[in-house]
């Protein structure tokens, strides 16, 4: 990071979170109380917007794979029981 640019501690960081996500104070104030530019803010928003829909992608990919499993199970258990009736 460049010098004379502040940068935010993981608490901080995470302070500021919610206190945009839950309490809606505004991030221009907040930029100013902790010594930054607005856009480092937004960044941290995004980010974290970006993990939180990359979790319910994942769960979602989790639950089709079990689903496809169980398909695939019985398919084999079919294909072998018919293999047994010759």
């Amino acid at each position: 990071m460049p010098r004379g640019i502040p940068s935010l501690t993981e608490n901080q960081k995470s302070e500021i979170i919610k206190r945009v996500t839950d309490k809606g104070e505004r991030v221009p104030d907040l930029a100013r109380e902790y010594n930054v530019v607005p856009k480092i803010i937004y960044n941290l928003l995004r980010n974290k917007a970006n993990q939180h829909q990359a979790v319910i992608e994942l769960v979602k990919l989790k639950r089709e794979n079990e689903a496809l499993v169980k398909i695939i199970g019985s398919l084999v258990a079919e294909s072998r029981l018919g293999k047994k009736k010759k």
